[in-house]
Order: C-alpha cells, then structure tokens, then sequence
C-alpha cells in the first residue's frame, strides 16, 4: 500500500471538545495525552513504548525512516515502495508460509505502507504473542532472503500495481504534477517511482540487495509498540531479539531544488471519459516542530480550501460549478508542494474556477483571518488530532508520522505548540512568500477530444 502526501479535512465533532479537554487538562496542555518511553541500543536502534489502556491489545510497528526520497541515483526509482513488498518473501528460520501461518496462530492482522519519507511495518495482535512478534520482526529484518527469480516476480507485480494505481486521474495528475514541479529532488517521482524505471526494475536484482544494506539497518528504524505491555520485559526482548543487528554507514545526499524561477503549466488529455480537474501547485515548505512556517500553512488551507471556507461555499454548495474542492500540504521532511485542486462540472467553467482560487489566495495575502474564524480552526484541528487516538493502532500510526519526519515522537507536542501561537500575521506572511505566480505549477486534466 503506497501512501501519498494528504490533505487535512476537518470535520465538527462536538463530544470532541469534552473528551479532549479533560485530556489536554491532565497533560499540561500537550497534545499527546500518553507518557512515551524510548530506550536506544548499542546498534542504534530505538524502542518508543507508549502505554495504552486496551487490555490484552498491542500495536507493534517498525518505521524504517526509509521512502522514495532516499532513490537518489538516476534510473534506480521505486525500491523503497519494492521492499515493502519484498519483506513479505521470507527467510531461513521463517519461510514465506511459515511467516503467514505464525500471524494467524496468533490472530495478528500484519500490513505495510510506504510513503515519500517511510516505509512503516505494522502488526495489531494479542499482548501476549510480543515475543513472537519481535522473533518474526526481527529475523525479517535481519534476514531477509529472496532470489532473482522471486524479486523479477515481484517486480512485474508492481509494473501490474502502477498500471491499475495510474488509470485513476488523480494519480496522474500527482505525478505530472511533481514531474513538472521539481528539477532534481528525489519528490519529482511519486512513491511508486517513473515508470521507465519500474519497466527496468527485474535487471536490478544486485542493486536491491544493495538498497536492503544501505536502508535496513537498525540506526535508521524505529520500533513503536502501543497497548498492554511490561516495559522491562519489552527492552529485554528488544535486547535479545534486536542487540545483534549490524548499524551501517551509508550517508544520505539529497538535491535540493532551487527556487522556481516562472510559472509551469501542464495540460494533460485523458482518454477515458472525466470532468476537467484542475491541480495548482507551489513550492511550500518542509515539516518544523521549531518554525512557523508549515502550521502556518496547514492553519492557511484551513481558512480557505477547507469545507468551513468561503471558497468552497462559493464553488460547491452556492454556485455548484465543482464537485470536489480542497488545498493543503502533506508533512514531508524537505520542502514539499501545497495542492489546491478542483472537479469542475463544466469545461466552460474551467478559468472561472481557476480565477476564484487564484483570488482566494490573494485574499490571504492582504486580508487578516478574524480571530475567532482563527481559534475556530485551531480548535477543530486540535480535538480533531486529539479525539482519533482512540485505540492502539491510531497511537502508533501517529506517533509513527513523527518519527519519520524527525526522528523524535515529541515533536507532536511541539509542532502543536506552535499551532497554538500562529497569527494571522503569520498566514498572511506565508501566503505572499509561497503562493507566488513565479513558484505555481498547474495541471489542468481535461477529456481527450475524439478525433472525427
């Protein structure tokens, strides 16, 4: 499963604000209302423990802090999205069947994802299968054994997974859109990778193995267990099952890109039977838990391309002219894109569309957000967050997003923080620095027209 950077959509939850509160209340005000343990062994690898009140349940992940931003060298897209994949193949001690048939002795529930900054291994089982979890996690982390025979299999899987992933517009739309966006960072390329480099991908048998060393490795993986557990009995295990795993070497270049110079315009004919769909896209900044920037942003596409905004009054609800209206940008560790697309029911309607986002936007520049529309969605993305950590498997998953981007699940409570102190100074100063004509890419995807 690949996961693409999303939008926040926020939704009005009213026994939110009670259930939050008396959280917020009891944990001085941080966001994450659950003590984190982390202890770190000799190799490097770390172990974040969060206690959680679902009695004979946990939630074990594994984040390697591995995505497609780590393909870096020209033609070789793809892998990390691979290994998801790949991991799944077995070893020695657990063969592919074996591995299988232990998860459901256990009736453990066993997937994967990756996305741009992660590959994430995620388990939900009963509290006392841990230590077998960590055998099975362990030796496939340590061990991974596969042919060329069985990677070339895999590899034609995932040419099938492209072909189905990209007959939907937005995909592709996605894809057009960093292609046309980036210069030379590894985000130009979707998760999945360029298709000429998934096409060559069964003649990279060596190179996988050489991206396993480089990426599995213990100082660049996390491992994340939530629920019912004994602390000390969990940093045992981790000792005996993880203390002998190798840390490695590699270091890590990617090419920034430099500031887009001029507007990009993509037009993109699609064969099958659509409504125009316009994507406009700029150059936004990376995820911070120490500058303003990025909640910025998120508090910006808030106000105005969420379902609570003007905007999407206008265009949806009022002058139906678009089925489908949001904006927003997706946490990434380097600079990343704010999307704002459209679904407009009318080709005629196209450059009206267009000319109310683009004035959307200059109204953020010029008008400051009133501060109760501001505390309102402060509130809503607050509780929001606050109200979906409601089992062991949502506390890993978020605290997992965390970590990859910085390594350190505090940084929640410190990028909430700074939610708390953003101003409607602060929106207006990040819509004039990153929503510029000269830095916007646009994709307009329309019906290709049959020839007669």
């Amino acid at each position: 499963m690949i996961r693409f950077m999303g939008v926040l959509l926020l939704a009005f939850l009213p026994l939110a604000y009670i259930v939050a509160q008396g959280r917020m209340a009891a944990t001085e005000s941080k966001i994450f209302p659950y003590p984190i343990n982390q202890v770190t062994l000799d190799n490097g690898l770390k172990i974040v423990s969060i206690p959680f009140d679902s009695p004979g349940i946990i939630a074990y992940y594994t984040v390697v802090r591995t995505g497609s931003r780590n393909e870096v060298e020209a033609g070789k897209s793809g892998f990390a999205h691979f290994f998801e994949h790949m991991m799944f193949r077995g070893t020695e001690k657990y063969s592919k069947e074996k591995f299988n048939n232990t998860l459901k002795s256990i009736g453990a529930d066993n997937n994967a994802f990756t996305s741009d900054d992660e590959t994430v291994y995620h388990t939900m089982a009963s509290a006392d299968a841990l230590e077998t979890i960590m055998d099975l996690e362990s030796d496939r982390f340590m061990n991974l054994k596969y042919t060329e025979e069985d990677f070339k299999t895999e590899a034609g899987a995932i040419l099938g997974e492209y072909n189905k992933n990209f007959s939907n517009p937005f995909m592709t739309i996605e894809e057009k859109m960093r292609e046309a966006a980036y210069e030379q960072h590894t985000y130009k390329h979707t998760t999945m990778g360029f298709l000429k480099d998934i096409q060559d991908m069964p003649n990279q048998y060596q190179y996988s193995l050489e991206f396993f060393k480089r990426w599995y490795r213990p100082d660049n993986c996390v491992v994340v267990v939530v629920g019912d557990f004994d602390q000390k009995k969990l940093a045992d295990l981790a000792k005996k099952y993880y203390g002998n795993w190798k840390p490695g070497a590699f270091k890590l270049n990617v090419p920034l890109d430099p500031p887009q110079r001029e507007e990009k315009a993509v037009n993109l004919p699609w064969k099958a039977r659509t409504l125009p769909i316009l994507s406009i896209g700029y150059h936004g900044p990376a995820f911070s838990d120490k500058e303003i920037d990025m909640p910025a942003m998120d508090i910006l596409s808030q106000v105005y391309f969420s379902e609570t905004s003007d905007l999407y009054r206008k265009l949806v609800v009022e002058d139906q002219v678009v089925d489908a209206l949001d904006g927003g940008q997706g946490d990434s560790r380097d600079p990343g894109m704010f999307q704002v697309s459209a679904r407009i029911k009318d080709p005629k309607n196209v450059e009206n569309v267009r000319n109310a986002i683009y004035a959307a936007m200059e109204e953020a520049k010029t008008k400051p957000v009133s501060s109760q529309r501001l505390a309102d969605v402060k509130s809503h993305m607050k509780y929001q967050y606050a109200m979906g950590l409601n089992n062991p498997n949502s506390v890993a998953n978020s605290i997992s997003h965390y970590i990859q981007l910085t390594g350190d699940p505090e940084s929640v409570n410190r990028v909430y923080a700074l939610y708390d102190n953003i101003t409607p100074d602060n929106i207006m100063m990040v819509a004039k620095k990153y929503l510029t004509q000269v830095n916007r890419t646009v994709v307009l995807l329309t019906q290709e027209e049959v020839k007669q």
